[in-house]
């Protein structure tokens, strides 16, 4: 049996992250062979994957990265089956280092199928899924590009939201973050009226309805009655025509126009949380 160094099994722990035993087990297996230990701790992943893929990945962490220039954000979540993993400082780490490479690509798909380290996110994943003995997988993918884009991570890496503005111009930094706390604490569902789904529209006009019937209102007024629900449904469910939670008395793009101005818009925005 080839006599295994504690050097070498920090080097395999280094490149894998899997505990101690696990590697001397695997180097021990592989008789030395560090390429084979690493096939031979991905193949433990593999199978820890297996036996794990029906279980809920709800716990993680929610992450927000934004490019040098601040023109392209993404916004992951990489999700376990605990709140103890979630909050583990290795897996937060993890969940950054996959965020910085989701930078560097358009849609989900591309981003696992990308290099890390040698391998893809994907098997990295699995791999990682053998280490910590807990179902990995990123459960959200979001990316947006702006002349400016910021983002906001709330507090235990809960909610992450991302906001683009239509200009880069002095004081973006603070307007977008204010704007994706916004985001991240009032859970709009659309960017603005026209953005809105139109059977969420439809659906709303009807509940409406249905309720000014039961207090007795006329029929032919019911139109109108509802038109005005419908407005008050835009103010508090759409990001740029919600009361902007720092000063209730103007709206978030009275904030943003007030703040960089009257030709400025919020673009875009995305949110991501756990569950």
């Amino acid at each position: 049996m080839a006599k295994i160094t504690a050097a070498e099994v920090n080097k395999l722990r280094k490149t894998t992250g899997a505990g101690m035993m696990d590697c001397k087990n695997a180097l021990v297996e592989a008789e030395g062979d560090f390429d084979k230990a690493i096939e031979i701790l991905r193949k433990k992943g593999q199978k820890v994957a297996a036996k794990r893929a029906d279980r809920a990945s709800t716990e993680g962490a929610a992450i927000a990265k934004v490019n040098d220039n601040n023109t392209v954000g993404v916004a992951i979540v990489l999700g376990c089956e605990t709140d103890f993993v979630g909050k583990n400082d290795s897996f937060v780490k993890l969940a950054n280092d996959f965020a910085d490479i989701a930078l560097n690509f358009a849609d989900k798909d591309a981003f696992l199928a990308a290099d890390f380290g040698g391998i893809t996110v994907a098997e990295k994943l699995i791999e990682q899924t053998g280490v910590i003995g807990e179902k990995l997988e990123i459960t959200a993918f979001e990316k947006i590009e702006a002349p400016f884009v910021g983002s906001y991570i709330h507090a235990g890496n809960k909610i992450a939201t991302l906001v683009g503005l239509s200009s880069d111009a002095e004081g973006a930094a603070t307007v977008a973050k204010d704007v994706a706390m916004q985001a991240a604490a009032m859970n709009p569902i659309a960017l603005n009226e026209d953005a809105v789904d139109a059977s969420v529209i439809e659906k709303e006009i009807e509940i409406a309805k249905d309720q000014l019937r039961a207090e007795g209102k006329p029929e032919a007024m019911l139109d109108n009655i509802a038109k005005g629900k419908l407005r008050r449904f835009f103010k508090d469910n759409t990001l740029v025509n919600q009361a902007f939670i720092k000063d209730s008395k103007k709206s978030v793009d009275q904030y943003v126009k007030e703040s960089l101005g009257k030709d400025v818009n919020v673009t875009d925005f995305k949110r991501v949380a756990l569950g």
